[in-house]
């Protein structure tokens, strides 16, 4: 990306260069002013992408403010392959396996059912625009993005098979709507032909290809770097080979005419599948840092939208069009796209509830309520995925800038719509599910007995070991020095989750969350005293690091234990 001089002054621009390339003061401020944003929004629990749309908007028309030309190519390669492999490592594989059909049905069936729909919208609320640029367009604003609908049911308790759905959605219908796009594209510039423009058994090899190559690839990349990160005792060079996979996967795949999308979501949900064999020191650095990644990257996004969209409208005010027609089609593809989600999921569920009477019997699988399905059917935010693409689409393409506000304005739009209104839609249905938090309790609980059961017998084994060396007595010091803190916790938490009254199960909790209380309190005594005897000269730099990352992983444990989960 780079960006332009103001159309009043194209080579005065404040932070662009003679060559019309970035500056790093411009770039800096960028990023900075988009961080910052989205830190106010995280404080105060506004829609962070709005608000950044927004806020980027208002600032474009600040004097001196650059306009930033959006490499589309560029965010898809760079910024799209980190977003999914973060979010590909957080899910689970048993989960995404166990409910694979509605995912697939949502992330492959709805992509194109929605970039057929808005196509023919388009195309009939858009005088002049053919046919096959009417399906970029619908390929471009098919796919929604799961990071504020994740984002807002982990905030109210969304039913966990509704999360791993939305999730895995988020995690494939991208692959099926860059197939859509790429085919489209090829029919704009002319290799088309057929029902709507497009050949549909060339676009079925195109995506069988891209399935197959992209999977078959990112699984491999996945296993080699797991049997090296296992094998390789280096936490730097294990979290800097976990950088460079998604991009690798990537390129690789896009390379070979495979999907990139599927690369990257393939090596991510092995090696997050694969991730407790790892050393732990891989995975405490892993977790922070694509956390702080994700956030500047899609601040960086949403904030170029936001710059940006002045010119985009100005370019279609510009043009021969009539800003009236071009509100219209702007908003009934933003209904289009709104109102075709719903109908596909009820749609869907009231064919797989109808009797089949070749069917002996009904599945037994999971089955949403029509409180969920309603939650599900109004997830559709456009994100990252729809910014990117309308950005990549080239500069030749016939009504460029009519596809981009339309693109645009349907991904603010659901934002602004779905986005702010899918809180209340929750609470309204009552879409939670009460009984969650007790059973991964009893689950944990049931954990920690096992694992100390089978700890208690290492000890005791290593214990008669140790005896033949140092004597019983000692041996047996040593060994209650070690299950003492073993037992404790095992029976800890077995009395907080598991008390036959609520009364007790109340005084157990507490008392455990007054314990943690003052180990924090104590661990922060410990730090001010490591401060202190560095700053009076009494304590080496190195040995005040050593001993404050002591510190650091003990407070780190604290912080994650099941009490603070009470």
């Amino acid at each position: 990306m780079h960006p332009r001089g103001p159309r009043v002054n194209p080579g005065g621009a404040a932070g662009a260069g003679e060559d019309g390339h970035v500056e790093g003061p411009a770039l800096l401020a960028l990023a900075v002013g988009a961080v910052t944003v989205a830190a106010v929004a995280r404080r105060f629990g506004w829609q962070t992408p709005l608000l950044l749309v927004l806020v980027g908007f208002v600032v474009s028309f600040v004097p001196g403010v650059p306009e930033f030309a959006i490499d589309g190519d560029l965010l898809l390669a760079v910024v799209l392959p980190p977003l999914l492999y973060s979010a590909a490592l957080e899910v689970s594989y048993a989960d995404f396996r166990a409910l694979l059909r509605p995912i697939v049905q949502l992330g492959v069936v709805l992509v194109v059912v929605t970039a057929v729909v808005v196509a023919l919208v388009a195309h009939w609320v858009v005088p002049g625009l053919p046919l096959p640029a009417a399906l970029v367009l619908g390929a471009v604003v098919a796919p929604p993005d799961a990071v504020s609908a994740a984002a807002i049911g982990r905030q109210l308790g969304l039913p966990r098979p509704v999360m791993t759905v939305l999730s895995g959605e988020s995690l494939i219908n991208d692959a099926a709507s860059l197939t859509f796009y790429k085919v489209a594209l090829a029919a704009v510039f002319g290799v088309g032909g057929g029902v709507l423009g497009l050949d549909w058994g060339v676009a079925a090899g195109t995506f069988g290809l891209a399935v197959g190559v992209g999977v078959l690839l990112g699984l491999a990349i996945g296993v080699v770097v797991h049997v090296v990160r296992v094998r390789l005792d280096d936490p730097v060079v294990t979290s800097v080979m976990g950088l460079v996979v998604p991009f690798a996967a990537y390129l690789l795949a896009e390379e070979l005419e495979g999907s990139g999308v599927l690369a990257v979501v393939a090596a991510g949900l092995y090696l997050g599948h694969r991730s407790p064999e790892a050393g732990y020191a891989s995975r405490l650095q892993e977790r922070p840092l694509w956390s702080s990644l994700d956030l500047l990257l899609q601040a960086v996004v949403f904030a170029l939208i936001g710059l940006q969209l002045r010119y985009v409208a100005e370019s279609v005010v510009e043009s021969q069009r009539s800003n009236v027609a071009l509100v219209g089609a702007a908003a009934a593809v933003l209904l289009t796209v709104i109102v075709v989600r719903p109908l596909f999921v009820f749609a869907v569920e009231a064919l797989r509830r109808a009797p089949r009477p070749w069917s002996g019997r009904r599945s037994r699988s999971h089955r949403p309520t029509w409180q969920q399905q309603a939650v599900i059917s109004w997830t559709g935010m456009r994100g990252v995925v729809t910014l990117a693409a309308a950005a990549a689409v080239p500069a030749e393409f016939p009504d460029r800038d009519v596809l981009q506000l339309l693109a645009f304005t349907a991904a603010i739009g659901t934002l602004l719509l779905q986005g702010l209104s899918l809180p209340w839609l929750i609470r309204r249905l009552d879409v939670h599910d009460a009984g969650q938090a007790q059973r991964d309790a009893e689950a944990e609980v049931h954990l920690v007995e096992r694992a100390t059961a089978a700890a208690l017998d290492r000890v005791a084994e290593l214990e008669r070991d140790i005896a033949a060396r140092v004597g019983p007595e000692r041996a047996k010091a040593v060994a209650d020095r070690i299950r003492g803190p073993l037992k404790g916790r095992a029976q800890s938490m077995a009395a907080s989750v598991r008390a036959e009254e609520q009364e007790d199960a109340d005084r157990n909790r507490k008392r455990a969350q007054v314990f943690h209380r003052v180990r924090q309190e104590i661990i922060e005594v410990q730090r001010r005293v490591l401060m202190e005897e560095r700053d009076a000269g009494h304590l080496d730099d190195e040995v005040m690091r050593a001993v404050l990352q002591e510190l650091d992983y003990e407070e780190a444990a604290s912080a994650s234990s099941w009490v603070g989960r009470l």
